[in-house]
């Protein structure tokens, strides 16, 4: 442990560039304040050298260690275990470059995360099924990391907006219903009012949830304050955009001109669908439209330029389908798409503009199934 006492205004300083928080990579802890004895002024931190203070210390140096024995570069805040840990317990698996890359790592995002302005604050939405209970899915943590460097939580409260009922399956005919009802119900109570009032002006949007309430969702958000609709990965299981690949390229199809049976859209962006399981659902004669995937799967979405691809290729197609087949002819709407780009169905649907739309859901048992319908009050 050291020896030396570094001035108050460097030890200052260095609280202030770890936000009082511990450096050790993983940790994060903040070491102001103790929850356990109630004494919230309390400092558990402790001040660590990088190359000891002494030639004889950890990572110490007969040159080096005297003259950098007070440089707040060479200085980390540490809680007690991680403290211990590389002076003590495992000196050897803590080099010098090893403990510097932690301190850049954590005062590089100390920087950007208070560095962002007051106009990108965002107010966090998130829908899910059972957030309560299954908190990996649509975790606060996880989903505050997505959000830098754009924008940042404008509150450490999210608004969630939960499905209930789960005494019923999506195979009952009450479950789309009553999720529908409640969702509709649980928007306009805890999100539309608020920006009636001007209180949230900017949306970063969260949702795992069944496609038909994914639309519904976006239906209810359209564009009535900007918004980032956020996309969960598979591979890393995360937020954060991951940018590894070109965007999407949509193929769009269009029904021969003799088909007069009922007019569907196929939305095949994470998983196939075949027309015959279309037909199934709605009649052999069905006029089906598809936007679909090149090569669909599902981890496919991976940057924002995909949902815009998505959005602008959708706008495109509600038109054509208006032109074709008149704005009172109901769409039957079968999707198999990433959470973020079901939302973004929603918001692209435009109620005074675009036929209902009536959405079905794949069951296992069943195929697809009449789930819910947008565009009828």
């Amino acid at each position: 442990m050291s020896n030396t006492k570094a001035p108050q205004r460097v030890q200052s300083a260095l609280w202030a560039r770890a936000a009082g928080r511990c450096q050790y990579r993983g940790c994060n802890r903040d070491l102001v304040g103790d929850l356990i004895t109630g004494n919230k002024d309390a400092l558990f931190g402790f001040i660590a050298h990088v190359v000891a203070d002494t030639p004889s210390g950890p990572r110490g140096d007969p040159t080096r260690s005297l003259k950098l024995a007070k440089s707040l570069d060479n200085l980390m805040l540490l809680c007690p275990i991680h403290h211990k840990l590389i002076d003590v317990d495992d000196e050897d698996g803590h080099p010098e470059s090893h403990l510097l890359a932690m301190k850049s790592e954590h005062e590089g995002r100390i920087a950007l995360l208070t560095g962002i302005d007051e106009v990108r604050a965002s107010h966090v939405l998130r829908f899910g099924a059972s957030i309560g209970t299954n908190e990996a899915l649509v975790s606060t943590r996880a989903i505050f990391a997505a959000m830098p460097p754009e924008h940042h939580p404008a509150s450490l409260q999210t608004i969630d907006l939960e499905m209930i009922g789960h005494a019923f399956t999506d195979a009952d005919p009450a479950f789309w219903a009553m999720q529908q009802v409640n969702l509709r119900r649980n928007f306009a109570t805890r999100i539309g009012g608020r920006i009636e009032r001007q209180d949230i002006q900017h949306l970063s949007v969260f949702a795992l949830a069944p496609q038909p309430l994914l639309i519904e969702l976006g239906r209810l958000l359209c564009d009535i304050v900007p918004m980032v609709v956020h996309q969960r990965h598979r591979e890393p299981a995360t937020w954060i955009w991951q940018r590894d690949c070109s965007t999407i390229r949509y193929d769009r199809v269009e029904p021969a001109r003799d088909r007069t049976g009922a007019v569907a859209l196929k939305l095949g962006v994470s998983a196939t669908i075949t027309d015959d399981r279309i037909e199934r659902a709605v009649g052999e004669d069905a006029a089906i439209w598809s936007l679909c995937a090149k090569h669909p799967h599902n981890d496919i979405v991976r940057c924002p330029e995909d949902q815009t691809a998505y959005r602008q290729a959708l706008r495109l197609l509600f038109d054509s389908i208006k032109v074709r087949h008149g704005e009172n002819v109901p769409i039957h709407v079968f999707p198999a798409l990433p959470a973020s780009l079901a939302v973004e169905t929603g918001r692209v649907w435009m109620p005074k503009a675009d036929p209902e739309l009536r959405i079905y859901d794949q069951q296992r048992e069943h195929g697809f199934v009449p789930a819910l319908t947008i565009g009828v009050l």
